[in-house]
């Protein structure tokens, strides 16, 4: 069995207005107020920040963003920085999405650059990672995953790296309605804990928590769960409802 507290980080996405993202707060902190044994991390947008950071406040629930800039300030319009987040209320985020890196152009390298901002903030990366589907189809999965897991943690040491997340995404199964069998989530958790244990130590890979995104729901979560090496899950569309979230939070009574 192992130590790692579970997490379950819903990703809003582009999704909901100041008010619709205070009253979904407000809603999922009466579901979710009994909750152990479970970490749990709500990203709103930019906008909301704030208004679901004061929300939150005596709750179990961590506020996460969904990405951020590299630089503490500057003339880089559109951009939010780390210290920005974190005078926001958050404690975490995510950064690489593979949303961020087909439509905004990010790279392992701005991913790097990010996860290093992120850390000297004291902000939890949530480092996203997943192979698109030519690439499973092509057998380059763990090819990919090595890549991208070396090039955004270039220049770390184990003692940077303490409480850092990885969410490993299949890109094919994010949206889609298709999910990766819980034999594949396993296959690629236990090949990343196997990376990180190469490239850094045995400790480090024992203690970092693995969650799996792509298209998790209430039916297929606990399947998911009882594998050795998903330590969560990074949901999106099913984060929404609060009512849904909930029951993937609770994943253990279902």
């Amino acid at each position: 069995m192992s130590s790692r507290t579970p997490l379950i980080a819903g990703n809003w996405k582009m999704h909901k207005s100041g008010t619709q993202a205070i009253e979904s707060a407000e809603r999922l902190k009466t579901l979710v107020n009994a909750a152990s044994g479970v970490d749990i991390m709500i990203a709103p947008t930019f906008t909301a920040l704030f208004q679901v950071g004061q929300v939150l406040k005596g709750s179990p629930i961590a506020l996460g963003a969904q990405n951020m800039h590299w630089e503490q300030q500057g003339a880089f319009t559109g951009e939010i920085s780390a210290d920005m987040l974190v005078d926001a209320g958050c404690s975490q985020v995510i950064i690489g999405h593979s949303e961020r890196r087909q439509y905004f152009g990010e790279t392992d390298e701005t991913v790097n650059r990010k996860i290093k901002a992120a850390l000297q903030a004291k902000l939890t990366p949530v480092f996203c990672i997943g192979e698109t589907e030519s690439q499973r189809l092509a057998g380059e999965t763990f090819s990919v995953l090595d890549k991208q897991v070396r090039n955004g943690l270039k220049n770390f040491v184990f003692n940077d790296l303490g409480n850092l997340i990885i969410a490993y995404e299949p890109v094919w199964a994010i949206g889609t309605g298709q999910t990766a069998t819980r034999e594949q989530a396993q296959e690629a958790h236990e090949n990343i804990r196997s990376l990180l244990e190469t490239i850094f130590n045995k400790d480090l890979a024992g203690s970092t928590r693995i969650l799996y995104g792509g298209s998790v729901k209430p039916d297929n979560v606990r399947a998911l769960m009882e594998m050795p090496d998903v330590d969560g899950a990074l949901v999106g569309g099913a984060s929404l409802d609060p009512d849904t979230f909930s029951k993937l939070i609770f994943f253990n009574e279902n």
